[in-house]
């Protein structure tokens, strides 16, 4: 503990006082949120969801959208788990591309640990 000294009056004597430690502040485990590719969506649809639901520039979603489509995924997002786990849900239940008619649905995203 820190110590700390003080004069209780002028003039007069002095006091020592353990000030209490600060508690260490632990950070919650990190989480990306990864979105899958597919051939059953359309880059207007990726960019779109994107924007809607992580609020990404036009730019952004645009160059996470030749990511997924290049690499295969993309991590869009990396924060706690249970934002992780809102986000991919909201990926899960986005719906199907309007511009693809054999789109079944949504798109597929995971979660895993953010290794720090």
């Amino acid at each position: 503990m820190a110590t700390k000294t003080f004069e209780v009056e002028p003039g007069g004597g002095t006091a020592v006082v353990e000030a209490p430690a600060k508690p260490k502040r632990r950070n919650a485990p990190r989480y990306h949120v990864i979105l899958h590719n597919d051939d059953l969506h359309t880059y207007e649809y990726v960019i779109t969801m994107l924007m809607q639901l992580f609020f990404k520039s036009a730019e952004q979603a645009y160059q996470h959208a030749r990511e997924v489509d290049s690499m295969g995924v993309t991590i869009v997002e990396t924060t706690t788990l249970e934002r992780a786990e809102l986000k991919r849900d909201q990926i899960k239940a986005y719906g199907k591309d309007p511009l693809v008619t054999e789109s079944p649905g949504s798109m597929y995203a995971t979660i895993e640990p953010a290794d720090e």
